[in-house]
């Protein structure tokens, strides 16, 4: 810009000492070819202005295709498999089922039916029924904390995947859906320990409610024992072999 003024400036002092000789000559106006420089100029600057504004309207655009991105990582496959492996094992319980309706039909059943009416083999009968569901219950137990333990080594690499897709996002979307996939593998193993406190409550408490019966059971079997008559000692006559 300053090279033009000054050239404008040049063109506008010689325009000023030049005086036409002969009519016939064409006449150089000076003034008008440096206001032409300046208009071309500034057209020249609004263009430049025009493009760096499209360039970073372009960025711009750049950016939030980025942002848009989708992680090409997922993790919920394999966090559905593993709750459904947990599942599955819960549906398998031993004798009394996770349902209420079980519980209250099996366990009216088997602890709290007990009476001295009832025949010997009868209270043998339930007795080895809630012995079986004790065993059973902790043999269920058992199984859940090993499925537990066996997803710790899945969960440590799918929590190793995220946390260096979540670094290594390109936008804000693939950083928050990595970090909604950590939370979901947070959930995943909640449940787990849910469920496994759940077996070992149940486990307990099937134990807890056999020992009790089982009192019940002995005091009715004594109640039996003691309906006999007493053992009454008489003398015996033994004959004599010499007679």
């Amino acid at each position: 810009m300053r090279r033009v003024l000054l050239l404008c400036g040049t063109v506008s002092v010689l325009s000023l000492s030049v005086t036409p000789v002969h009519a016939q000559w064409a006449v150089f106006d000076g003034a008008n070819f440096g206001q032409n420089v300046l208009q071309a100029a500034r057209a020249l600057q609004q263009i430049d202005n025009q493009i760096t504004s499209l360039a970073n309207q372009a960025q711009m655009l750049v950016n939030q295709g980025r942002n848009l991105a989708t992680l090409p990582l997922s993790t919920l496959s394999t966090l559905q498999s593993t709750m459904s492996q947990t599942t599955a094992l819960l549906a398998q319980a031993q004798n009394i089922a996770y349902s209420v309706q079980s519980v209250e039909q099996q366990y009216q059943q088997a602890y709290t039916s007990v009476s001295s009416g009832m025949s010997d083999s009868a209270l043998f009968s339930q007795a080895q029924t809630r012995w079986q569901n004790s065993v059973g219950g902790f043999e269920d137990a058992l199984k859940l904390q090993a499925r537990v333990v066996g997803n710790i080594p899945s969960d440590s690499a799918a929590m190793t995947q995220l946390v260096s897709a979540s670094q290594t996002s390109a936008g804000a979307l693939q950083a928050a859906q990595a970090g909604n996939q950590l939370l979901a593998l947070q959930s995943r193993q909640l449940s787990d320990i849910q469920a496994e406190l759940a077996a070992n409550g149940r486990a307990a408490d099937l134990d807890r409610a056999r020992q009790a019966a089982n009192e019940v059971g002995a005091e009715a079997q004594y109640q039996h024992f003691a309906q006999y008559d007493a053992y009454v000692p008489e003398t015996v006559s033994i004959p004599n072999s010499g007679n």
